[in-house]
């Protein structure tokens, strides 16, 4: 069965955890190949060197870099050499996109920029993610996931309102937000290609992603003149969107903003029917809103009582309207049932690792579904399957190559 991007060819020439539009474009189907340097390879494969066991999975294989980089092939090139370039236009004459994390000045270098490589394909859609965007004063400055975060404001929204340092959240979120909002402008552009007729180049930036991935807050902001301020969990002043630590340890989370329509219901499935009518809480504004404080006191002791997959079941039992959820870490994610029956993560037996589940695509097709269809490439795993059959080179050119050290 085939996906979505079927018959789309793409040149991922990028390095670290934005190296991911890959893996997304690679699970609806099209071709990715991935280009590596013949020596250094992909710097995002020695870092498990760096963190030690702690990103080290079977086989010796980095955790992080086979998250970003399934449903690839691998080649190895080297764009400093004459020859290597010479393949790489090679095969941009039969490539869609291209796209990378190199700065402009790198690829201009190594004439892999734009104008070079639209003169050897015009219609070819050229993708740039960038840290902080294609202009302006850091425009070529150094940065990663966690200097978009501190950037964005993303820092200074996360935590408790009583805590005053900074939050860095984890798991690459400005990387993955990045390297989506990427593959959404290489969408965009094929269509206009196909529409228009046009190739072109797009830009995006892990700083933009994280401003767009908080656009209700920084506009508010700006339409209020007022900053949108952390969450305080014991100054909610509506209690019913707010978590509370449970009888286990374990959280749970309320998050109904129709507070007054579910109020009774509420209290009925906390066993607090003596609230539903007190008049320091029957109605939001000047009840709970006035006496958060009395109702989020009350509320922590009754859900201590109880362990919260306990609470979920009550709820689920009365069938209850208003909107909660357990608050979950990762490995209860990759076990929550509701995730599995949607396919958001999915059993893949990997060569190195054996039956794991791995991230799958959070979207539905009815007739071209995603796919995970391969682990991440071992360095260099398809140079040769590449330049034998898009390349049109034989064996004998191949060897040669290597002997240079151009592959």
């Amino acid at each position: 069965m085939t996906g979505p991007l079927d018959g789309i060819r793409i040149l991922n020439w990028s390095q670290f955890t934005p190296s991911s539009a890959g893996y997304i474009l690679g699970d609806l189907g099209a071709d990715v190949i991935k280009i590596e340097h013949p020596v250094q390879g992909d710097a995002y494969r020695g870092m498990g060197r760096m963190y030690g066991d702690a990103m080290t999975m079977k086989g010796g294989r980095h955790a992080g870099f086979e998250a970003v980089n399934r449903n690839q092939r691998s080649i190895t090139l080297d764009l400093k050499h004459e020859k290597g370039r010479a393949i790489l236009y090679r095969l941009i004459e039969k490539t869609d996109v291209f796209f990378t994390n190199y700065t402009r000045r790198v690829a201009r270098d190594l004439k892999a920029d734009y104008e070079s490589l639209s003169k050897v394909n015009p219609k070819l859609i050229y993708a740039v993610s960038s840290t902080y965007g294609p202009d302006g004063p850091w425009a070529e400055r150094r940065g990663f996931d966690q200097t978009a975060q501190a950037r964005s404001g993303l820092m200074f929204a996360m935590g408790e309102r009583s805590m005053p340092e900074p939050v860095q959240t984890v798991s690459g979120v400005a990387d993955q937000m990045g390297a989506t909002l990427l593959v959404q402008g290489i969408l965009a552009a094929l269509v206009a290609r196909e529409r228009q007729g046009v190739g072109q180049q797009i830009d995006t930036s892990l700083l933009g992603s994280m401003l767009h991935l908080q656009s209700m807050g920084i506009s508010v902001t700006s339409f209020r003149g007022k900053s949108w301020g952390r969450h305080g969990r014991l100054a909610a002043r509506n209690p019913l969107t707010n978590h509370y630590r449970c009888a286990d340890d374990k959280w749970i989370l309320f998050a109904e903003i129709q507070a007054d329509r579910f109020w009774p219901q509420f209290c009925r499935a906390l066993g607090l029917e003596h609230l539903e009518n007190d008049e320091r809480f029957a109605t939001a504004m000047g009840g709970r809103r006035e006496h958060y404080a009395e109702l989020i006191a009350i509320l922590d002791e009754t859900l201590a009582q109880k362990p919260r997959d306990e609470w979920v079941r009550i709820f689920e039992e009365q069938q209850v309207p208003f909107a909660y959820s357990p608050v979950q870490d990762y490995y209860e994610v990759l076990e929550d049932e509701q995730v599995l029956e949607n396919n958001y993560v999915v059993d893949f037996d990997h060569p190195a690792a054996g039956p794991i589940k791995v991230m799958g695509y959070p979207v539905r097709f009815s007739e071209t579904p995603a796919q995970v269809k391969s682990e991440a490439p071992e360095f260099g795993q398809h140079t040769e399957e590449v330049l034998l059959d898009d390349g049109g080179m034989t064996w004998e050119e191949i060897a040669a190559l290597r002997e240079e050290g151009v592959i």
